[in-house]
């Protein structure tokens, strides 16, 4: 089947899924296989559950009782049979994206990527970016191979503008997913040793995120482009995107924190969260925590100038948004105040908010940190270079959780390992810590949020 006829059918439903769990009624269920699932198996039962149409792989079970004439013809007649169920939803995705206009323009589509920072910047840019349109973004961490494509199918005859997060592990993901979402305009919030099991390199980090800007320069599109940073701004020129003297920004649109003037307020006790002092607004009081937040700040009041968001709105919509997820949150609880980053971890992001709790200023500081996952061969060395950033902490208790630490800082007095972040819980509850400012970080796999209701 064509796509342009399951296009049709998609028109008739207006939402997709890919989990039978969540249907309403009327969605296109999507039956996708992986390592551990085949969605395959469930096509039938989503078409008895509501679903208007089950997408299927020819290849499986229900695609060949279809074609088979095995199954009744009302039933059949609700299965779309197709090679690849992924690769169909990756091209109706983009078909729907290139078949989207508004005011007779094409869709503006915005897409985001980065080592850190990139979901919250995405929510920022959403908050900033809804003052005046109606936003379309990526919801929570969907921005795979998968998630994409469902942020895509999810834009609607009301959506203005779309924000796309794109997140990648091995070469070659970053062309894969602009490919499908036809970005207009691109933002790399930064690089740095992440998913080096995937990547490689650190030099393969830069060229795999650089490929949003291999496409943007392709289409002649726009990049935002922090030029505080000098690897962006290294990847930027190596693709000349800022070749021309006459026009050293011909296709960049430039921010930054000293780039603008700015600069992040110091935190303390009584000012816990980022503030930024603007030349032109004043201090923006955000409700996030570290100073690396201000280049997602910043990025955020950038996209909304280039869309006609004034500043001072744009500041007051950063100033309303308030983190969730576990990602740059403060809380206090009755005993402790927690510095809660524990969606991810990868060096950089651990180096800034090693740092952030260094500037903070408390009696009583402790971390709780989880292993950095998928960093390959130079895990170890890796590991070793945040113990060492510990050991130059003053730190009042230093927790770490899983076999990376454990073997990075075996032999060294005053650190405390656990198998988990389950065991680091039980040994918190008999020895309970009051008082104190804890960072409370670790790489997804680790789970370190489980430490959270025991402070």
């Amino acid at each position: 089947m064509k796509i342009m006829q399951i296009y049709d059918k998609f028109r008739e439903c207006g939402s997709v899924t890919t989990d039978s769990r969540t249907l309403k009624g009327g969605e296109m269920f999507f039956a996708l296989k992986g390592e551990n699932f085949d969605g395959n198996e469930y096509a039938l039962k989503a078409l008895e559950a509501g679903a208007a149409y089950a997408v299927v792989n020819a290849s499986s079970e229900v695609g060949t009782a279809a074609a088979e004439g095995r199954l009744p013809s009302d039933v059949s007649e609700r299965l779309v049979i197709v090679e690849d169920t992924l690769k169909t939803l990756q091209e109706l995705a983009r078909w729907h994206r290139s078949m989207t206009f508004v005011d007779g323009k094409p869709l503006t589509v915005i897409a985001l990527t980065g080592t850190n920072g990139k979901t919250t910047t995405k929510e920022l840019i959403r908050e900033v970016l809804s003052v005046k349109y109606k936003v379309t973004a990526t919801e929570g961490n969907l921005n795979n191979s998968i998630g994409v494509p469902l942020t895509l199918l999810k834009i609607d005859s009301q959506t203005q503008i779309a924000v796309v997060e794109m997140g990648a592990s091995h070469p070659g993901d970053i062309k894969e997913l602009v490919d499908i979402a036809l970005p207009n305009y691109g933002l790399i919030t930064n690089v740095g040793k992440a998913h080096l099991l995937g990547f490689g390199s650190f030099e393969g980090v830069m060229a795999t995120k650089g490929e949003l800007y291999d496409y943007l320069r392709r289409t002649s599109d726009m990049v935002f482009l922090n030029v505080d940073n000098p690897y962006l701004c290294r990847m930027a020129s190596e693709r000349n995107l800022q070749s021309d003297p006459e026009r050293p920004y011909s296709l960049v649109l430039p921010y930054g924190v000293e780039y603008q003037g700015c600069s992040a307020l110091p935190a303390d006790a009584d000012n816990p969260y980022l503030r930024i002092s603007h030349p032109e607004y004043g201090v923006i009081s955000t409700n996030l925590v570290g100073s690396y937040n201000a280049d997602n700040v910043m990025a955020a009041i950038a996209v909304g100038s280039r869309f006609g968001v004034s500043l001072e709105d744009a500041a007051k919509a950063i100033e309303a948004y308030v983190p969730s997820n576990n990602r740059s949150q403060m809380t206090k609880t009755g005993r402790n105040v927690l510095i809660v980053d524990a969606y991810n971890a990868n060096p950089s992001s651990m180096d800034v908010a090693l740092k952030n709790l260094s500037s903070v200023v408390a009696e009583r500081k402790a971390v709780m940190l989880g292993d950095m996952l998928e960093l390959g061969p130079d895990s170890q060395s890796l590991h070793r270079e945040v113990v060492d950033k510990l050991l130059a902490m003053d730190l009042s208790l230093v927790c770490l959780v899983g076999k990376e630490f454990a073997a990075a800082s075996a032999g060294i007095d005053g650190i405390l390992c656990f198998e988990t972040s389950d065991a680091l819980a039980r040994w918190l509850q008999e020895n309970p810590l009051d008082g104190a400012t804890v960072l409370i970080k670790g790489s997804r796999g680790t789970k370190m949020e489980k430490v959270i209701p025991v402070l």
